[in-house]
């Protein structure tokens, strides 16, 4: 009799929780990383440019970018994370890298 009319919403909710869940997913990987309230996908993508520009880092020790993606994954791979969660912050550092590399 009625029909129940997908409009965008529902996914857009869904992807607001898997962006919080990601970031407080990454959050329990790296210690010490403290951040404001924000949107989660905003803050997540923020918070891995900093990481892969190493600007955490006294600019005399920084490590170049390729060197900090990987120690990042390796960080991300050795979690106990699940899989699902692995991934999705895999392919999160793997988008700021591009974004990183095609903007120079």
């Amino acid at each position: 009799m009625y029909k129940l009319v997908m409009d965008g919403r529902d996914n857009f909710m869904k992807e607001i929780v898997m962006n919080e869940a990601l970031l407080e997913a990454y959050i329990s990987i790296w210690n010490n990383r403290k951040i404001t309230n924000g949107e989660g996908g905003k803050v997540l993508s923020e918070l891995i440019r900093r990481e892969l520009l190493d600007e955490n880092t006294h600019p005399r020790a920084r490590k170049p970018i390729l060197e900090k993606f990987y120690l990042s994954i390796k960080r991300v791979m050795e979690s106990s994370l699940s899989d699902e969660k692995k991934n999705a912050i895999v392919m999160a550092y793997v988008t700021e890298l591009e974004r990183l590399s095609s903007s120079k």
